[in-house]
């Protein structure tokens, strides 16, 4: 994580002004199995698309809400990272989109038995929503519903 001082003056005047949102209590459920036995989703926060998927629409106000499915066979090198911030450099993650949606690690973790299998759907999707709400009501239900009916135990989510 950077310090407020590296970012620019309009980055850190939002940053200091922002109304984050805050939720009480956390949403926390500790694992009823261990690990080697879990079904896991990845999802991301980097804006990460596959080949035949559209961009995220840098131009809606508030935020792009949409959610991408990542098939878990997904070829890495194909992802495109589509974040519309600022704030960081993405030469990383496009050089490497493991860095955003680390599946080849996962897949490793799971070949040598730490991970008990990936789901076969993951999730990306656009970080600097600053107008959730559309996320939150409209957009994450369903997908949950999906990852229920998937038979998933445990989420990782990377933050872009």
């Amino acid at each position: 994580m950077g310090e407020l001082s590296e970012f620019s003056l309009k980055y850190r005047l939002f940053l200091k002004t922002y109304r984050w949102r805050r939720i009480e209590p956390v949403p926390w459920t500790p694992l009823k199995k261990p690990l080697r036995d879990c079904r896991l989703v990845l999802v991301s926060s980097a804006g990460i698309v596959a080949s035949h998927q559209e961009p995220f629409d840098s131009a809606i106000l508030g935020g792009d809400p949409s959610i991408r499915e990542i098939p878990v066979d997904t070829d890495v090198p194909t992802l495109k990272e589509t974040h519309r911030s600022k704030a960081f450099d993405h030469a990383g993650i496009r050089q490497d989109p493991n860095l955003a949606f680390p599946i080849d690690r996962l897949r490793e973790l799971t070949d040598a038995g730490r991970i008990g299998s990936l789901n076969h759907r993951h999730l990306s999707l656009m970080g600097s929503i600053t107008a959730p709400g559309r996320l939150i009501k409209r957009e994450v239900p369903p997908v949950i519903s999906r990852l229920v009916a998937d038979g998933v135990d445990i989420a990782l989510f990377i933050p872009a």
